[in-house]
């Protein structure tokens, strides 16, 4: 099993103007983003459009991703579903194609207890046999994994990593503090605000939406913090404040794939209705991004 560290990127899922998937941009997209130095590359995360994508678009995008890598680095494959049958279904479909991990995110919508979460992933694992990792957004989903929880399911040999996108460092502290019996459990970020945090704290780095825009100063955050140079992954961390603070002008994923698209990359937009940006959020971006490229921040 090749191990689960670094800056692993939630790829965006290109698209073209009729939101169809653009398969030769997300082949451009995984070129970029391993010659930056990216650890992993993680399909159908928040910023891929997992939420939207059918389950014949996955595979599709799943496919041409695993052969497109070609085990340069590890390929995560978010395959989380609202239902526990369609989650083993659609784990066991990114199986069969290659993919090195899962990453299941919580049941949303409907409440769920610890209990209802504990077997819910314990099932997928069993059904499975392919290493995962648990994924924390209650923000997104309305059902949190608890500390103690994510500390029982960590006992599944196949359950093997925890990403925590609460932005509740706390609640990520608590993963790690009850989780350090399992050598070989790794907890990362979600939050690219608590990336060099997490490292500090003796987690394995993060799966890290900003790195996207800027892949080498997000993967520099990492590698400077691994070779001692702290001042270095200081300043890497420090270097998205600006762009992070544009989020406030629309959903995340649209000015990620946004600024992207100002990079030159044809990605297209967000599907609808996730594709709004005003003016005024699309002025700030490109001072953003331009102050960014002067600064050298790429």
């Amino acid at each position: 099993m090749k191990d689960i560290k670094g800056i692993i990127v939630p790829i965006l899922t290109p698209m073209q103007a009729d939101e169809s998937v653009n398969f030769a941009q997300l082949r451009v997209q995984i070129d970029r983003l391993i010659a930056a130095g990216a650890h992993g590359i993680f399909c159908f995360g928040t910023n891929g459009e997992g939420y939207i994508l059918t389950d014949e678009e996955k595979e599709a995008v799943l496919e041409a991703t695993v052969a497109h890598v070609n085990g340069r680095v590890p390929v995560y494959a978010g395959t989380g579903c609202v239902g526990t049958r369609a989650t083993i279904r659609l784990s066991l479909l990114a199986k069969a194609i290659g993919a090195d991990y899962l990453s299941v995110i919580t049941p949303w919508f409907a409440a769920a207890s610890q209990q209802d979460l504990y077997e819910h992933y314990r099932a997928v694992a069993e059904a499975t046999e392919l290493p995962m990792i648990l994924y924390n957004i209650p923000a997104r989903t309305g059902n949190a994994l608890a500390p103690e929880t994510v500390a029982k399911l960590s006992e599944i040999d196949t359950i093997v990593g925890v990403k925590d996108s609460s932005g509740n460092f706390d609640n990520l502290l608590a993963y790690l503090e009850q989780t350090k019996a399992r050598k070989d459990f790794r907890v990362l970020s979600g939050n690219d605000a608590l990336t060099l945090p997490t490292l500090e704290a003796g987690g394995a780095g993060g799966i890290a939406g900003c790195a996207n825009v800027f892949p080498e100063n997000m993967v520099g955050i990492y590698e400077a913090f691994m070779a001692g140079d702290l001042q270095k992954a200081r300043r890497c961390q420090e270097a998205i404040a600006d762009f992070r603070a544009c989020f406030h002008y629309g959903n995340p994923n649209t000015i990620v794939k946004t600024a992207v698209s100002l990079l030159g990359y044809p990605v297209g937009a967000c599907r609808k209705p996730f594709d709004a940006l005003s003016d005024e959020g699309m002025n700030v971006l490109r001072k953003v991004l331009a102050d960014a490229a002067g600064k050298g921040v790429c």
